[in-house]
């Protein structure tokens, strides 16, 4: 997804700077976003949820000294700090996705 959001944001930079736009991109645009904003409530919830377990297994570790808890708070965390980069990465791409939108509907006009 992260490629696919930056191959798309780089296509609609060089259309608004050879000035080629019009209506039906900008409803293109319009339905992406949504696409991506549904992606990036996927990845909200993955990412809270993989927070949450994060969080539990090492307050049962800390309360009961269990080596299996630790062995799992230590796997979800190593899966908990991608997630929020690649979360990261969505909420700044769909923003800029925005600002893209902007500019394409303004041009078209």
């Amino acid at each position: 997804m992260k490629i696919k959001l930056s191959n798309y944001c780089e296509e609609l930079e060089k259309k608004l700077k050879k000035n080629e736009v019009n209506k039906e991109l900008a409803e293109e645009v319009y339905t992406w976003i949504l696409f991506f904003q549904h992606e990036r409530l996927v990845h909200l919830i993955v990412t809270f949820m993989t927070a949450m377990g994060t969080i539990l297994f090492l307050i049962g570790f800390l309360a009961l000294e269990s080596i299996g808890l630790f062995l799992l708070f230590l796997i979800t965390l190593c899966l908990f700090i991608p997630y929020i980069f690649h979360y990261y990465y969505l909420e700044n791409g769909t923003q800029k996705l925005y600002d893209l939108y902007f500019d394409i509907k303004k041009a078209a006009k």
